[in-house]
């Protein structure tokens, strides 16, 4: 994959020599380089929101907001090294490792995305780093592919990364210890691309980073890693972006704790509150649960619309046994019921993967038009 005029352009507008940068996916899996006049002083990149659960935003990113990121990120990792690009360009995760190579002075190496992600591309280009140092960023689906797989050489090279950045969504209590049993070192990394991608390492905030909590419970990140506002949409970048006490702030939709220490803990969505015959169930505890049945392999819960609750919960589950009969056996058992009780999903639809969007988060949308049909057409 050639990434030589994406690291040019970029380049570029980091030394504030040319316009921003917007990177797409060309038919190869090259990069695709469109420069963009935002109107915002030193706006160096713009990024699109992954869509998950709307339509993508246009965020805009400082050559400011970027050093403050990319600065924060090595003093967090004890060091500057080579990355391995091995996600899409055109997501927050993907530039970023673009970004951090060049203000590193470092070269970047990318993985054949070509045939899509698979452990054999990325195990050849992990072999093809030549510096002692390395990094690279995954998503949870991605590392467990990896850890999955046969060839003792993937995880010889997953060992040789002095840090995996690990976001995009929640990872499993499992996956993380299967990746520390392994020797795999992992960070797990929280934030989007309204705040330069991860800004908060292992539940604790980068250098230049603030975490604080509305009153509703929804965290709000602040400092100096925030966005300039989406755009072309000053209605949505005034909703999301606030000024307060000096603080440029985020509101996200998520929801969170803070112990003592300040370390945060991600609770899950705001919206994913389901009312299902007058009561209030978190999609995100019982996502959980479900993820906690044998032979799980990971989950996805919302409400679909229903004539008689209101809404009713449905699950989309991933099952290790994929086969017909191993997903029929699975839907006949129920096993979800004795264990959520009157919280279990009214419709369960399995499946060997989860429905992902090209970044590698969970396609919610996608997934929810399915479990509404599958519910309607009972």
């Amino acid at each position: 994959m050639n990434i030589e005029p994406a690291l040019a352009a970029l380049a570029a507008a980091l030394r504030g020599e040319g316009p921003a940068v917007e990177l797409s996916a060309g038919e190869d899996g090259s990069p695709r380089v469109d420069l963009v006049e935002t109107g915002v002083d030193d706006a160096a990149v713009v990024v699109r929101t992954s869509g998950s659960t709307g339509t993508p935003k246009a965020t805009v990113l400082t050559l400011d907001a970027l050093a403050a990121s990319s600065m924060a990120t090595a003093l967090a990792l004890k060091g500057e090294g080579q990355w391995l690009l091995a996600l899409p360009v055109q997501y927050v995760a993907g530039v970023q490792v673009l970004v951090r190579s060049l203000f590193a002075g470092t070269r970047p190496w990318a993985m054949d995305m070509s045939g899509g992600f698979t452990p054999e591309a990325f195990t050849a280009a992990a072999l093809e780093l030549t510096d002692k140092v390395r990094f690279t960023s995954l998503v949870p689906t991605q590392l467990q592919r990896l850890l999955d797989a046969p060839s003792a050489e993937t995880l010889a090279v997953l060992r040789r990364f002095d840090g995996i950045l690990l976001g995009g969504g929640p990872a499993s209590p499992a996956l993380l210890a299967a990746a520390r049993d392994a020797g795999v070192r992992v960070v797990t990394t929280y934030g989007s691309a309204e705040t330069c991608g991860g800004c908060v390492y292992d539940g604790v905030p980068l250098e230049g980073v603030e975490v604080k909590l509305a009153e509703d419970g929804r965290i709000l990140l602040g400092g100096a890693t925030i966005a300039a506002g989406y755009l072309g949409a000053p209605d949505l970048t005034a909703k999301a972006f606030v000024e307060d006490g000096g603080v440029r702030w985020y509101r996200t939709n998520d929801l969170g704790e803070l112990d003592d220490a300040g370390t945060l803990t991600v609770l899950g969505r705001g919206d994913d509150v389901v009312i299902t015959g007058g009561v209030k169930v978190s999609a995100a505890h019982v996502q959980a649960e479900l993820e906690r049945l044998d032979g799980v392999r990971a989950a996805f819960v919302a409400g679909v619309p229903s004539a008689e609750w209101g809404q009713a919960l449905a699950a989309y589950v991933a099952l290790a046994d994929s086969s017909p009969q191993g997903m029929g056996d699975f839907l006949a058992g129920t096993p979800w019921a004795p264990v959520l009780g009157a919280m279990a999903p009214k419709t369960v639809l399995a499946a060997g993967d989860l429905l992902m969007l090209p970044n590698g988060k969970p396609d919610r949308l996608s997934m929810t038009v399915r479990l509404t049909e599958l519910h309607q057409g009972k």
